[in-house]
């Protein structure tokens, strides 16, 4: 999965290279929404012939966007198949900001599949903050990098990794057969 903005450059090395897949992902200050999730309703214009020409070369294209509504109908008719919900907000919040940033994620992955939008999820997840997340019934995969290399530093890559699959299994067991 290549992560790329969409400039004339990064698309140029993915239609050379051919990724499996390709995340469009905002660069630029006035490509983000407030959050910091790819405006996708707001670059509509721009964003289409990247996901186009992405799509016609073969590359499974997903967006980088935030839990809202908008966002997810602007993805759906661009035509990207997958979209990664931006968890950064519900990450950065406490309190009953951290459970009214969790119920987003929860309306915007539910939404995705009502719009046969395949839904993923990622940025500032931890040990604290991934299992509600991965819990998440149409959450099909999560990205997590940072925190895991950082946690490697002190407990070695293999045990981060192992720790943090265990903590999204467990959530996803508990979860199982229950709606959310």
């Amino acid at each position: 999965n290549l992560e790329m903005a969409a400039s004339d450059e990064m698309l140029s090395i993915a239609l050379r290279h051919k990724p499996h897949a390709a995340c469009i992902v905002p660069e630029k200050r006035e490509e983000r929404t407030t959050e910091g999730g790819l405006d996708a309703a707001g670059g509509y214009g721009q964003l289409s012939p990247f996901v186009a020409r992405l799509s016609e070369a073969g590359i499974r294209v997903s967006l980088f966007i935030e839990p809202e509504k908008e966002q997810l109908d602007a993805a759906k008719s661009l035509g990207a198949p997958v979209i990664e919900l931006h968890t950064g907000a519900y990450c950065n919040a406490t309190g009953p900001d951290h459970e009214r940033e969790l119920a987003r994620i929860v309306a915007a992955a539910a939404h995705a599949g009502e719009i046969g939008l395949e839904c993923h999820a990622g940025h500032g997840l931890s040990f604290r903050t991934v299992a509600p997340i991965a819990a998440i019934p149409n959450i099909i995969e999560l990205n997590i990098g940072h925190f895991l290399i950082g946690e490697a530093i002190f407990v070695g890559l293999e045990a981060s990794i192992v720790h943090m699959r265990k903590l999204m299994d467990e959530a996803r067991d508990a979860n199982q057969g229950n709606a959310r």
